[in-house]
């Protein structure tokens, strides 16, 4: 199977805004608003943690979920091979301060999704730095394992390019406590890009756990709404919407 990327260089609507949660660059989010009555979903993209992707890719992801009503949040983060701290520093301050930027445009409840390295970003944070209102993480293909994905020489070795001479101890989700709330994670069987292993290898290490395989789906299917596998995914999503509370402590 080939791996359908025109969803990475597809058009798609500009947000609706962009919110800044530090001085730098890339401490920015674009914003899609919706009815002050639905959820927020944040989204973290993508790209093996290099600075040559950014968030636009998921932006036709992020507006087709704007267009069902909620209110979508895109991050971006920095980027820079050897230095992951950066990353998952970016992405603990964006889930602190931007949901209380948006109080009262959406109804305190957060959906947190990423995809690919985005997918780890997530779950990391997920683990160690929740954001309020936390209802649910849904990772898309996650690099879920990533002591996994550096012996498996992923992404032309971007797991190790990513940690440099970082340990890893902190920063795998596969061997940190669980999510303390629902974590779901979506993967298709024909991933050539990071192989649903990968999800199997954190769901072993956290049975709490839900993991969706979606049959014939490939690496970029899971953020292409044109996709067959866009269904699972959107209807995992925006399920949190249905429930009345969001995790709390």
């Amino acid at each position: 199977m080939t791996e359908d990327r025109s969803v990475l260089t597809r058009p798609a609507p500009e947000p609706d805004g962009q919110l800044r949660y530090g001085p730098g660059p890339d401490q920015v989010a674009d914003h899609w608003r919706g009815r002050p009555e639905s959820p927020l979903i944040v989204v973290v993209h993508g790209g093996f943690w290099r600075p040559a992707f950014d968030r636009r890719h998921t932006r036709p992801m992020a507006a087709a979920l704007a267009r069902t009503g909620v209110n979508v949040l895109s991050i971006e983060y920095r980027r820079v091979p050897g230095e992951p701290r950066l990353a998952t520093a970016d992405v603990a301050a964006a889930l602190r301060d931007l949901p209380v930027k948006l109080a009262g445009q959406f109804d305190g409840r957060v959906v947190l999704t990423g995809h690919s390295a985005g997918g780890h970003l997530a779950l990391l944070a997920a683990a160690t730095a929740p954001p309020p209102g936390l209802t649910a993480t849904v990772a898309l293909a996650p690099v879920a394992d990533l002591a996994l994905a550096a012996r498996l020489g992923l992404g032309d070795g971007a797991a190790r390019a990513f940690l440099g001479d970082v340990p890893p101890d902190g920063l795998d989700p596969a061997r940190l406590p669980s999510p303390a709330g629902p974590v779901v994670l979506v993967h298709g069987d024909a991933d050539e890009v990071v192989p649903v292993e990968l999800s199997h290898a954190y769901r072993d290490v956290h049975p709490g756990a839900r993991l969706t395989v979606v049959r014939g789906a490939g690496h970029f299917a899971l953020i292409d709404p044109d996709s067959t596998a866009w269904p699972a995914v959107s209807s995992t999503l925006l399920a949190p919407a249905t429930q009345a509370e969001p995790w709390r402590e």
